[in-house]
Parts: C-alpha cells; structure tokens; sequence
C-alpha cells in the first residue's frame, strides 16, 4: 500500500507541470481534418499520439492508420480481452477471434504506441493464454514485438509473466523448423506470408515454396532469441541469457556466412534440398538451376535483417540497390523483386510476391532504413531517401481519393486492383505505418533503461514537426522541432517536454539522450465486457431484437467484438425494410451479471438512409418485470453517430439489458455493437445452452432432413442455434437444378415465419436464384399463401419470408440453385 501511495505521489508530481503546460496541437481541430470511419474523437484524445508535419500525405496516412486499427480492433472475449485482426472477415485459415500470427509483429509495434498499455498487453499475451491462438502457424517475430513494447511501457511483472510462455514457443519453433546441421531455420515462403515467389515459382510448389533458409524466418528467430535474452535478464535468469545469447549467436554466425552473395552484394533464400531443373540443396536463388548464373534474383526480404539491426558491419551495400529504378525504387513500391530480375513479375491479382509492392515488406524496409541510418556507416541511403519512401507509402494508401489500404498494389500506378477484395481485403492491416513515423521520422528510441533517446529523421528543410501526448514510461511526451520558434513558441530547434517540462533541448536535428525515470503504472481494476459473445457454440450472452434485421445485419453483429461503420462491408445490427418508430434490443447474459456501464455504438449511413434514432433508454430485468436504470448519466445528451456513447449508472445485477430506442418515421437505425461493462471476476463462465428454444426448427424439437449434401459440410449445424457460417449445409456439387431443406415437428404447429441464414463463399456456394417455403397439410405439400420476403431476391445472411400463418407439423424450403456453377446453402434457419 505504501509503495502504490509513493507512486501516486510521484506521478502527480510529475504531471504538476501540466497545469502550465498548455498543450502545443489543437486535437480536435487536427481530428476534423481527417476522413474517419470511426468518429470516437473521446477514444483518440484519449489514446493516441498526435502529429503534426509540413508533409501533409504523411499526417494524413498516419491519422488513417489509427482510424484502421480501430477497425481491427476486437474484444475477443471477456477472459482474453483485446486482439487485433488482419482481414475485415475471419477466413477460415485464421485463429481464434480472427487473428493470423504473420502480422503480429507489425500489430504489436503499432498497438505499444496506444496509451492504454491494456490493449497492447492483451493482444501480447493472447498468443500464449488464449486457446486456438496460432502462433506459429505463419513466421513472426513476437518475442521482438513483446520486447520493444515494454521499453515503451516498461511494465516489468507483465513482460516477466510472459518469460517462459516465450521460451517455451521459441522450443517449439526449433522442434518444428530447426535444421541443426545448417544451424538455421527453414521454411517456405507461403508460411512467410509470401506466396508466389521467384523461388517458390522454381519448384513443383509454385504456390507456397520448397523449404529454405530464408532471410525472414532467420531473422525473426534471431530477434526473438535477443528478446528473451534481454528479457530473462530483467529477472537475473542468468542460464536463459547465457542460452539464448547462444542461440542468436548461431543463427546470426551461420546466415551471415551461407546466406550472403558477395558477388551480388545481398542476402538471399537459399534451398534446403535439391528442387527441379537442376536446382541444389544449400544454393542461393540463381546460383543453380534454370537461371543459374543469373546476376539478378534480390528479393526485398534482403532487407529485412536491419529491421532488428541483426547484420554485423559490412553488408551494407545491399541498399544500394533500394533507390534505383532499376533495381526496387518505384513511385508506389518498392518492389518485392529486382525489376531486371527473369522472373519479375507485376500480378493483376492476389497473392504474388514476384514484383507488386506490398505494405508488409514495405513497413519492414522503412523500419530497417531507419535503423541502418542511425546504426550503420554507410553511404548508400540518406534521411531523404526515407523520408522520400515514407511519402511514397504515404501516397500508396488512397484508392479514389480516399485514405485505403488493401494486401498489395501495383508499384508504378498504386493502384489496388486485384488486391481489395471487398468483405476481405479491404483496410487490411498486414503492415505498420504509426511505429515508422513515431520512431522513425519523429526519432523516439524506446529504452529499456531510465532514459529517452529522440534520434530523428526529419528533413533538414522541415520549419516544423511536432509529437505529442505519446505516454511513455508512464510520462507523457511532447516532442517538438521549431526550427525559429516562432511556430509553435515553446523555443528554437529541437525540443524534448515530459509532463509539460522541458528536459532536452538541441538547436538542430541531434540525437539527445536524457534521464527519465519510470513511472510504474499504477495498478487499476478492469473492467469486463460481459455483452460479448464469439465463441460459435455458446448460445450466451445472447442478442435479441424487434426486428430481426435483413442480409448481414443481424443480431449477433452486436456483440462480436467489434466495431465499425463502412457502406461496403458492414458490421451492424439495422433496421432497413422495416418502419416502425419503435425498436428494442436485448443482450441476455443467462445468469446475473453486475453491470455499471454500456457503450452504443450507432451507425449513420447516407448510402441506406440510416440516422441516429431521436433518443434511447436502458432497462434491465429485476424481479420478472423490465425497469429503467435509474440514475442513467449519458456521455452525450444526443446520440451520436460512428463512436461510443457510454451511459454510466450505479452497478446493478441483472441477468438482462435492453436498450429502448425511438426512430423518426421511415427512418432506419443501427448499431455496430453493444458494450456492457462490469468489475472483472476471476473465474469467468457462460451458462449451459438452453435445451429448449423458441425456434421451431430447432434441433430439440424438430428433425432436419434434405434433398442432397455436400461431402464438404456438416448439415448439423443448420438447426443448432448457433450463427456460424463454417458449419452449414450446401448443395455443392449437386446435379439438380434446386434443392431443399425440410424440417419436421414433433406435433402440429403455428408457423407463419421462416428465417433463412443463407450462406455465400463467394466461389462455388451463392445465394439462391429463388427460394419457395412450403407446408405438409396432412396429405400434400403447398406453397405458402401471401409471401412478404424481405428482400424479394435472395442476398447473404439473413432472408426474412413471413406469410398467412399455417398449422403444420413439417416446413420445406425449396432453393434453385443461381447458375450450374453456383449451388446454395444455408447457415442456419429459423422457424417461427
């Protein structure tokens, strides 16, 4: 007790300046120079670092990339907490709550600039605590990521618990992809991330690749064996240090001499085992083979050792080759491949890595500039030529005018054809941009001692830059350079503020290194999500609504974890094809749960006509009658659109919430999701799904029988509950022209509603052409009377087809198939 007194003690001295400290950049006034998607201006005051430079492309794409994270963000579940996402959807090659281990890297070094440490150590901490995580289910350099966060954070018993979860992974990647007689990693290209490669091109796989020692595997093994070290070493694990010191050593020894050309002056992929067309074991790209002899074959993955500063001195003429033309530069790239190179290659689609610039390998290139520039002797490169790159990748993310970024893009026009799909990769988030202009341009070294560096790359001919509210080591920085004074008057050159003091200062762009002692973060209680629900079995917490919602804009949208407001792929909960002015949702927890807080998130879409819904209260279940919340305090006295709005209230114990809502006439409404907010308990549990359901197709009270199935699907789930597009029925493959569905009674009933969860890949299983419900009258099947189907024409997700109420003890939905190619499924059904 006393300690977290001394400490509070400390932190507000510390934070006395601020009361004199006028902050330098109007937030606000920057927040509405910006195109958003998401328009929580409380979320980013309060969490994210701001900028302000001369080069108008940099601010812009950097604004944009926080706007995007927000996108990725997702709540996976209340005992996990935050984890980011990679695509917009969760393909099936993704793990638990979406996420995919390629990226993580570049996800962390983005997520450890957020000033709440929560969602960094979250998304940390999930690849180890979380079951159904990847972590090595693509190459990545988590230790690294883990390590250079905590020089951020400096949360030592965070970064200490993880220790042996890292080890223990770092053990399993050598049993998995250790070759001790190379003393090296190796692995395909695919598993980089990295498909379609001018090595993978030159084996049978051509797709994912032959395994090889590549610059990138090597690399992240050697930065995450440097991590542990220093990590271990915070706790005196003077064994773990010794070990992984070796470890690093070997790697670096080994790739350093097998995986350089001194005669191409490069790093590149060397095979592990002999390929086709005379390729040999332990060779480098075009040293045999088809184009043995060739000069070319540099890939960009050559770059990637600097990204950890792993090269010793005197490899640095590889990046003689990043700026000319003829090699890599080009206005929207690099290239992923030299451009003389046999096999470039620009590909029109997804996924090649034999020519297009992809931000992945570009965010590592500019990452590894900045370090070969402040780390190295060379001559090759100048703080220009980054500055020129990080404009260049500025300039990368816009698609019509508008801030975008998709999987790769062609590197002489930037455009994205090909690469951003819709529902997939649009907005990806394969990449880093925030960490390159906060660290790289703006220069701050995170430390993992008492101090902050402010080393930058800022262009001489700058009359300004400006970071500020960056929390770091519990303080918070302002970093300024005013080459007169007179911009921002707080003092001529460079200047360093913590806590609104001014602790260093230079007249021009130098590096200064100053003391700053860390404020440990004072311990708070979190709070627990307890409206969200991801886990595809679990029938709680469970949405319910007024109106169900048409296409993919369900219930469930609500409380997936996440949220976000685009025309394109929405993800909401609305009102559209239904004008009542009256709505409710419900979020039922099945047992009680104390709440003291919700957070709507509305939607207001001009494509659709959606608007905010003139006003809103909260009830919730007490004594078998629903009642007001008393005591309701709203962030906001009108609803907002595209942000949290938080009401807070005294905690109360319920086992339900609802959210009451009145619309303007013929006026839509949405919601991306539903937050409520409770003290956290340690031993998290949802209730047992209901054995009964309301739901008359429902597999307790009726049997599921169909024309055909698919080899490829698990009919099961069609009636389960449960809203998971990975487990349907599909008439893939069938040879009739349509198909049914029949669902039969355990005794007669009133139906006079069907819900239909249409399933659509995309590829082979689309929306039906037309669909046609039918009921059993005893002795025949009819067609049902008065058919209202919302819509008319079958889309994705949800179909609504309501009609004049029948008594029946069996329903047959009868598809026809769109085209010979294009077969239906379904997801789910609901019979009401």
């Amino acid at each position: 007790m006393k300690r977290l007194m001394l400490n509070a003690l400390l932190f507000m001295l510390t934070m006395a300046p601020c009361l004199l400290f006028a902050q330098v950049l109007n937030k606000q006034s920057i927040l509405d120079q910006h195109v958003w998607n998401n328009k929580d201006w409380a979320w980013y005051k309060e969490n994210i670092p701001f900028i302000e430079t001369p080069d108008k492309d940099i601010d812009r794409t950097y604004y944009y990339r926080w706007d995007n994270l927000t996108l990725h963000l997702i709540y996976g579940s209340p005992v996990s907490g935050y984890a980011c996402t990679e695509f917009i959807d969760r393909p099936w090659w993704s793990g638990k709550y979406g996420t995919i281990s390629c990226a993580a890297g570049h996800q962390l070094y983005e997520m450890q600039w957020l000033r709440d440490a929560n969602y960094w150590e979250d998304f940390a901490k999930y690849w180890f605590k979380t079951p159904g995580a990847q972590p090595r289910n693509y190459s990545t350099w988590l230790a690294d990521a883990i390590w250079n966060g905590y020089k951020v954070k400096r949360n030592q018993p965070f970064v200490l618990s993880l220790k042996n979860d890292l080890v223990a992974n770092y053990g399993k990647w050598e049993k998995e992809r250790w070759v001790e007689a190379e003393g090296m990693f190796s692995w395909d290209g695919m598993h980089d991330g990295m498909e379609t490669n001018i090595n993978s091109r030159q084996t049978t796989k051509w797709f994912e690749g032959a395994p090889g020692y590549r610059p990138t595997l090597n690399s992240y093994m050697w930065a995450d064996a440097n991590a542990i070290s220093h990590i271990a070493q915070l706790s005196n694990d003077v064994e773990t240090v010794k070990v992984f010191n070796q470890k690093a050593a070997t790697i670096k020894s080994n790739f350093q001499k097998k995986n350089w050309d001194p005669k191409r002056d490069f790093f590149f992929h060397r095979f592990a085992n002999d390929e086709r067309d005379g390729i040999k074991a332990n060779t480098l790209t075009y040293q045999t083979g088809k184009f043995a002899g060739n000069p070319h074959g540099r890939e960009q993955i050559g770059f990637v050792p600097w990204y950890f500063n792993m090269p010793d001195a005197g490899f640095e003429s590889a990046w003689k080759f990043l700026m000319d033309s003829n090699y890599f530069y080009a206005p929207f790239g690099p290239t992923t491949v030299e451009k003389m190179d046999p096999l470039f290659n620009i590909a029109r689609n997804c996924c090649a890595w034999s020519g297009n610039a992809w931000p992945f390998a570009t965010s590592q290139t500019l990452k590894g500039m900045a370090n070969l520039l402040r780390n190295y002797q060379q001559q090759h490169v100048t703080k220009n030529d980054y500055i020129k790159l990080l404009d260049n990748f500025a300039n990368t993310h816009l698609k019509d005018g508008v801030p975008f970024i998709g999987e790769a893009n062609h590197p002489e026009t930037g455009s994205w054809s090909g690469h951003d799909y819709v529902g997939h990769s649009e907005h990806y988030f394969h990449s880093s941009y925030i960490d390159l202009v906060i660290s790289g341009l703006m220069g701050l070294q995170a430390k993992e001692t008492d101090s902050l560096e402010v080393n930058p790359l800022i262009p001489n001919d700058w009359a300004y830059a400006c970071l500020e509210n960056v929390k770091y080591h519990g303080h918070d920085i302002t970093i300024i350079w005013d080459k007169t004074g007179k911009k921002y008057k707080k003092g001529k050159g460079l200047l360093i503020f913590a806590n609104g003091k001014k602790i260093g200062a230079s007249v021009g762009l130098n590096k200064i290194v100053v003391p700053l002692k860390t404020i440990n973060p004072i311990p708070t209680n979190r709070l627990m999500n307890y409206a969200v629900n991801n886990e595809a079995r679990n029938f709680y917490p469970h949405m319910r609504t007024s109106f169900a919602g048409i296409g993919n804009a369900y219930a469930s949208k609500m409380n997936d974890g996440q949220y976000w407001y685009l025309s394109t792929t929405p993800n909401r909960w609305a009102t559209v094809y239904n004008e009542d002015t009256a709505h409710w949702v419900e979020v039922d927890y099945g047992i009680e749960r104390s709440i003291e807080k919700v957070k709507l998130y509305f939607v207001e879409d001009a494509k659709v006509g959606i608007k905010m819904p003139k006003h809103y209260q909260l009830a919730y279940w007490s004594d078998g009658a629903w009642r007001t919340i008393p005591n309701q305090q709203k962030q906001y006295s009108n609803p907002q659109p595209n942000a949290a709005n938080t009401v807070s209230f005294p905690t109360i114990k319920t086992a339900k919430i609802k959210v009451l809502l009145t619309t303007n006439a013929h006026t839509p409404i949405g919601i991306s999701e539903i937050e409520t907010w409770g003290a956290a308990v340690t031993d998290y549990t949802t209730p047992k799904n209901p054995e009964t359901s309301n739901n008359l197709a429902h597999r307790s009270v009726a049997t599921f029988t169909r024309s055909y199935q698919s080899r490829f699907d698990d009919s099961t789930a069609i009636n389960n509950g449960l809203l998971d597009p990975n487990r349907r029925w599909t008439a893939f493959e069938s040879k009739n022209t349509s198909d049914w569905v029949q669902f039969t009674f355990k005794e007669i009933k009133l139906v006079s509603q069907v819900h239909l969860y249409v399933y659509n890949d995309n590829g082979g299983v689309k929306p039906p052409k037309s669909y046609k419900i039918e009921y059993w009258d005893g002795d025949n099947w009819k067609e049902v009377v008065s058919a209202n189907k919302l819509p008319q024409t079958p889309i994705a997700d949800l179909n609504i087809c309501s009609f004049q109420p029948v008594q029946t003890n069996k329903i047959r939905i009868t598809l026809e198939h769109l085209n010979a190619k294009s077969f239906s499924g379904l997801y789910e059904v609901d019979i009401q």
